[in-house]
């Protein structure tokens, strides 16, 4: 099962790499902050292969991403460990954040004019108008 989230990329770890079996190794772990209800939430995710960490090479702390991912736990020892990695990162398209998050820019105060209706009711005083006000 895929899954997505939006958030802020808050912290990139150093790059790790090896030799198994198989061959070379790298992977690299990031933290991702994103709004759930009234509190911000940290994931760490990580990315397997050198071609999946030159692709977060191209973010950095404080870009808004998009993370795909999948899930996984295994058991080693009695103790059960979760996999949290992430399979494609692109630029997130619009805020997920609430409106109330960001601060709002205060609107220009504009004066207040009254005009009249007609220019008819401005000489005299008196309104077409049925308003007791």
């Amino acid at each position: 099962m895929a899954l997505e989230i939006e958030g802020t990329i808050t912290r990139k770890l150093d790059v790790q790499s090896g030799v198994s079996q198989r061959g070379a190794w790298s992977k690299q772990e990031f933290i991702v902050e994103y709004q759930e209800g009234n509190f911000p939430t940290q994931i760490c995710f990580n990315v397997w292969g050198e071609d999946k960490v030159k692709d977060l090479d191209r973010f950095k702390i404080g870009d808004h991403v998009k993370v795909s991912f999948n899930l996984s736990s295994r058991e080693y020892n009695g103790r059960w460990y979760t996999d949290v990695r992430a399979w494609r990162i692109e630029p997130a398209t619009g805020q997920s954040q609430p409106a109330a998050q960001t601060p709002a820019a205060p609107a220009a105060a504009a004066p207040v004019q009254s005009v009249p209706a007609t220019p008819a009711a401005a000489a005299d005083g008196e309104t077409d108008d049925d308003l007791p006000f």
